[in-house]
């Protein structure tokens, strides 16, 4: 039985939302900016549904002031935003566009002018396109730029932003842009996507050193994983040791290095035929592990796997886009498996959960170590009332069964210090366009107007009284 929604979220407890830049900001060619991966991906036929990009975007780029108006109406209590990289060091390389800078000095004064914590994420998937031309994130002299531009950002912002988060779903960037090809760059290699994961964790290490050298020592940084709920879909043993496969894959291969300082010898071992590891040079592991203030943790959905009879690779059911080429490298004996439930717009399986067992699960990983929820939400088939109005009992529901399994697991000792709703807004949903709605706020492509949605509403009633407002029958 649900525990009573009297039961309050403790004092501190950050209600917030996010976005990232590529999706929501527009203003591509504004101010300095050159191209990142997604302009190129988006603008390449094929790429994205109906050829959308994110030219424009949502124009949060020139309509933040009303943008932050909204979430101090809302009652939201901190802000997950994304830095776009070429937007501030437009070759990836050298000194900072200050009219970059500007635009995010502007936004982070006029979040703190209403009250709301700004929560700064580095990079949020968008890799200036002249530094993928020079390799990208399987090379390594990715993570060293990376670094240099943590440090660009560190100085400009760390007097005013105290919550960093250096990268964002590290999995996707490697395995959906280098292995599977349905993200940003669009490459189909599995070897390079475990380049590129090794490569993006040493950027985080590297980036984390940058920023505790230009920031004032009471800054909190982070890294957001998107760490998969993997669960086999029997207890037979083959089913098992897939399970144990997939979770080196989705998870070990960062938290590994990140939060013990060794990657997996299961992932080497299981790896051995796409890649031999060599890049990883001594003192690297080092360097990735560097002390952390706090955990994001992004949840939408677990994953089911068996092992697969005769070694056969069966339809995929992961969440993560169709596509001929699989995210995961070495693991073409393994079955995905749809869960039960219902699903959302996006295929995804609601199950709550899951979110439960991913804080218990980083509770014993990384004991002592805060936890934040840095993205969780849903898509639904979002349309306004005729009297303008829009209605998503759906979402309310969903996010009403996550926010209890959160103050679950804070009752059973996970240390969560906030949830951050994805997303603030409906906006380009990657190479699904925009044709996806995960907002709390509904956006009027055609005009842009910003409508809030009743789960809006809801989420903030609950920001304000840090209790779980009650679910309307039917939702």
């Amino acid at each position: 039985m649900p525990e009573p929604t009297t039961v309050a979220f403790p004092p501190a407890f950050l209600f917030g939302a996010a976005t990232s830049a590529y999706q929501i900001e527009g203003a591509v060619r504004e101010d300095g900016r050159t191209p990142s991966i997604w302009d190129t991906f988006s603008h390449t036929p094929g790429r994205t549904a109906g050829g959308e990009t994110g030219d424009i975007a949502v124009d949060h780029y020139h309509r933040y002031r009303d943008d932050v108006a909204l979430m101090a109406e809302l009652g939201l209590t901190a802000y997950r935003f994304s830095v776009s990289w070429s937007r501030v060091q437009p070759t990836g390389r050298g000194p900072a566009v200050q009219r970059g800078l500007d635009f995010y000095r502007r936004l982070v004064d006029e979040l703190l002018a209403r009250g709301i914590t700004p929560a700064l994420t580095l990079y949020h998937w968008d890799l200036p396109q002249e530094l993928e031309d020079a390799g990208g994130w399987p090379e390594r002299d990715t993570a060293f730029r990376f670094a240099e531009y943590a440090q660009l950002v560190g100085e400009a912002l760390g007097d005013r932003v105290e919550q960093w988060i250096t990268l964002n779903e590290p999995w996707c960037s490697a395995f959906l842009g280098y292995a599977s090809g349905v993200h940003a760059p669009g490459r189909t290699d599995p070897a390079a996507s475990l380049r590129a994961a090794h490569h993006l964790n040493l950027g985080h290490g590297l980036a984390v050193s940058a920023l505790r050298a230009a920031m004032p020592t009471g800054n909190r940084i982070a890294i957001s994983l998107n760490s998969s709920v993997v669960r086999p879909l029997s207890q037979d043993p083959a089913d098992l040791a897939a399970a144990r496969r997939i979770d080196d894959l989705a998870n070990g291969v960062f938290h590994g290095p990140i939060l013990h300082g060794a990657y997996p010898s299961s992932l080497f071992e299981a790896t051995r035929s796409v890649t031999d590891w060599s890049y990883v040079l001594d003192g690297d592991v080092r360097t990735i592990n560097a002390p952390l203030d706090a955990l994001g943790l992004n949840y939408y959905t677990p994953t089911l796997v068996s092992a697969a009879s005769g070694g056969a690779r069966g339809p995929r059911a992961d969440g993560h886009g169709s596509s001929d080429h699989s995210p995961w490298p070495a693991a073409d004996d393994v079955l995905f498996h749809q869960t039960p439930g219902d699903r959302t717009e996006m295929g995804w399986t609601v199950d709550p959960t899951g979110l439960y067992d991913l804080l218990m699960r980083y509770t014993r990983e990384a004991p002592g170590l805060p936890l934040h929820i840095t993205e969780n939400g849903a898509a639904y088939d979002d349309k306004p009332d005729p009297d303008g109005r829009v209605h998503d009992p759906e979402r309310i529901a969903y996010l009403h069964a996550h926010l209890a399994e959160a103050r679950r697991a804070i009752a059973d000792g996970a240390d969560v210090r906030g949830y951050y709703l994805w997303s603030l807004m409906d906006n380009f949903e990657w190479a699904y366009g925009y044709g996806k709605r995960f907002g709390a706020v509904y956006v009027d492509y055609a005009t842009l107007e910003r409508t809030p949605k009743s789960s809006a509403r809801w989420y903030g009633e609950a920001a304000r009284t840090r209790v779980l407002p009650p679910v309307a029958p039917g939702a």
